[in-house]
């Protein structure tokens, strides 16, 4: 599992994830966790084309790998092809759109590396991702959201309409779901079990989150308030189910990357196996 956030505010997007992958055994139980795998990449970074890069991001949640890849490897896969504009996956870095972007994703993610290997599988994982930025000539940024649940993909969707700002999470939800929303998404199942019928629970829900539901993320919020606020609900996730009597599928360092309009893809937090001094130019 994992924690994986966007805040999305009129000056730009943050993404912020932890830093755990848990790897599952053949019985389905969890064998190890490791806490150190990249979640949140940049989709086109700074080349001989396009110095500064595209304001384009992703964040991933849910399934690790696929096959002897590693999700964050199959990501760098696709930018690739991508910055190399083959064919497949072309677009116009003058006039692009991130929707655009995510559908070739999808595409490649779903339909040509997920399907092939689990087409067999009687349980396929779980896989999400959200994909964040700014189309060319746009002032505000965009969320697309792509999730692959029980061997079907659904999206990429828009997460809110362009003008509208919030936070968006993927992965371990109870905590922010509590602190955010205000109940835990285990209510539904209390509701059902309180003999609430199926078309009572949604308005009831609704209805719930509008008298509990906390207004923190206002329109005019500036990037570096939105980046300490989803630091703090990646560390609060973290903290909280560390003290759960599960497995702490939530740890390791937090990252955090921002998109804005006139900076672009910008590392905020980030955590490498290697010495930065001796790679300068892996650092950028």
């Amino acid at each position: 599992m994992t924690i994986a956030i966007s805040v999305k505010v009129h000056d730009g997007v943050v993404l912020a994830a932890d830093s755990a992958t848990t790897l599952f055994s053949p019985n389905g139980g969890i064998s190890h966790v490791y806490n150190n795998a990249n979640k949140i990449l940049n989709l086109y970074k700074s080349s001989e084309k396009k110095m500064d890069g595209l304001p384009i991001g992703i964040i991933t949640y849910g399934l690790g790998g696929i096959g002897n890849s590693s999700i964050s490897t199959l990501i760098k896969d696709f930018r690739k092809s991508l910055m190399n504009n083959e064919v497949k996956w072309k677009i116009d870095i003058d006039n692009y759109k991130i929707e655009e972007v995510a559908n070739n994703f999808k595409k490649f993610i779903y339909e040509d590396t997920y399907k092939p290997f689990f087409k067999d599988n009687q349980q396929p994982p779980f896989l999400g991702f959200i994909i964040a930025g700014y189309s060319s000539k746009t002032d505000l940024a965009e969320e697309w959201r792509i999730e692959i649940l029980n061997g079907e993909c659904v999206g990429p969707t828009s997460v809110r309409k362009k003008e509208e700002v919030g936070i968006t999470w993927g992965g371990e939800s109870k905590t922010i779901n509590r602190l955010v929303i205000g109940f835990d998404p285990l209510l539904t199942n209390i509701l059902k079990e309180m003999n609430f019928k199926d078309e009572q629970i949604i308005p009831t829900l609704r209805f719930i989150q509008q008298r509990t539901e906390a207004p923190i993320v206002p329109a005019a919020m500036p990037i570096q308030d939105a980046i300490d606020l989803a630091k703090f609900l990646v560390e609060t996730t973290k903290n909280f189910t560390r003290f759960l009597p599960v497995a702490p599928t939530v740890g390791g360092p937090v990252e955090i990357a921002t998109i804005t309009k006139h900076e672009g893809f910008k590392w905020i937090i980030r955590k490498h196996y290697f010495d930065n001094q001796f790679n300068p130019r892996w650092t950028k």
